[in-house]
This record gives C-alpha cells, sequence and structure tokens, in this order.
C-alpha cells in the first residue's frame, strides 16, 4: 500500500482542451489574474529564462524534500506534451533541484516549463534554450537523490496553491493557476479584458480616453472626509 509521504497518483477529471490552453498564450497573466478576483496569483518566484516567453500548460505536481528531486525525475519520466512541473520544494534555498540536463531531458518529453519553489542551476541554459523556468533563484549547490515525495497531489508554490491538473501560466509579472473546470470561463473573460484593454490603448493613442470612474470616487472621498 502506497503510504502518504511516498505517493505517485494518477490526475483524475477530464483534461482541459489543448486549443484552450494554447491560447492563454496571447494572455497576459495581470488580465486573466483580473479575472479570477486578483486572488490566485504568485510573484515569489522569478523568471529564470530571463525572456519574455509566456508559459502555459497543465500542472504535473511534485512535493518533495527540500533539497532532494529524487521524485522530479519521476515527474520528467512520466509527463505528457504540454506538462508543467510544479515543484513544493518547501522554498529551500540551498540546493538547486533542476539544471541543463533535466532541461534537456524536459525538452525531449515535450514538457513546458518548470515552476520549482527551491532553487536551480545552469541558468545560462535556460536563457539559451528560452526554457520557461521560474524558480525562488540559483545555487550552483546540486541536489540529493534519496526522497521521499509525492506526485499529483495538491501543492503550494510561491503562496499559490495548485492541485494537479490545473491551467498554468506565467510571464514576467508572475505565475497564475487556473482550475482546470474554470479554464474555458476565464480564458473567454481574459480574452474580453484584452480587448477592452486593447480598444482604451487606441483611445489613449488618440487623445480621446477618459475615466468616467475618477470623479465621482473624488467626489465620494471628498464627502467622507468633509
Amino acid at each position: 500500500m502506497t503510504k502518504i509521504g511516498f505517493r505517485m497518483l494518477e490526475r483524475t477529471g477530464a483534461p482541459v482542451p489543448r486549443n484552450v490552453i494554447d491560447a492563454f498564450l496571447s494572455i497576459g497573466v495581470a488580465q486573466a489574474s483580473d479575472c479570477m478576483g486578483r486572488l490566485y496569483g504568485s510573484q515569489e518566484l522569478t523568471a529564470i529564462h530571463g525572456t519574455n516567453q509566456r508559459m502555459a500548460g497543465t500542472a504535473l505536481t511534485v512535493k518533495t524534500r527540500p533539497g532532494d528531486n529524487l521524485l522530479i525525475h519521476q515527474a520528467i519520466a512520466s509527463a505528457q506534451p504540454g506538462d508543467i512541473i510544479v515543484v513544493d520544494g518547501g522554498g529551500c534555498t540551498a540546493n538547486a533541484l533542476v539544471g541543463e540536463l533535466m532541461l534537456k531531458q524536459a525538452q525531449a518529453r515535450g514538457i513546458a516549463g518548470f515552476v520549482i519553489d527551491g532553487m536551480v542551476r545552469d541558468a545560462e541554459a535556460f536563457e539559451r534554450e528560452k526554457f520557461p523556468c521560474f524558480a525562488r533563484g540559483l545555487s550552483h549547490r546540486g541536489p540529493f537523490k534519496d526522497g521521499p515525495g509525492e506526485l499529483n497531489v495538491p501543492v503550494a508554490v510561491g503562496g499559490l496553491v495548485v492541485q494537479a491538473g490545473d491551467v498554468i501560466i506565467g510571464d514576467l509579472d508572475g505565475l497564475l493557476s487556473i482550475p482546470a473546470s474554470h479554464a474555458a470561463e476565464v480564458l473567454a473573460m481574459a480574452q474580453a479584458t484584452e480587448a477592452s484593454e486593447q480598444k482604451r490603448m487606441t483611445m489613449i493613442a488618440a487623445g480621446t480616453y477618459q475615466k468616467p470612474w475618477l470623479v465621482p470616487a473624488l467626489a465620494k472621498l471628498a464627502e467622507d472626509y468633509a
């Protein structure tokens, strides 16, 4: 019997259609976050790949002992194309959990990125390959491979709770986890938000943009503080 602390579970529930996930690549994290009440994001992890390349994929979650990457290797071996490996490493800043060799293995399997609540190394490789990787930071010290750990359990990365199968999106503004059951809904709202913002950009450039909410907001404050 598999014991808690060493579980390799299967993801359950219907997967999010690929076209929905791919559509998030044209949506900013900020816009999608606004459509989720600004409650479900994280800004604590850094884009190690160092570019403005966006990331979108399905979460394959890993919970590992700080400084140990045994179960991350298993996650890469079992991942499907388009998955994002999301690792709760306890925020440990001592040992890197992934590096260039694991990056190459992930690329070969069609993995869409790493999210590591811990450290990574070989930053030049991530930047050169433009492989999306968000982490606490960098450490040259390698990991242990002793376990234990768990796959496809709920995890917390940078204050962001992630369930296996969630849609994960990331850009230079941060990360967002979208429950699979709400992915299409959030996408539609975020696309509408993007379109509205583009319209306002055009109006700003033309000098016709107005803020009808500004005067009432200031008037209410003036009344409250009178």
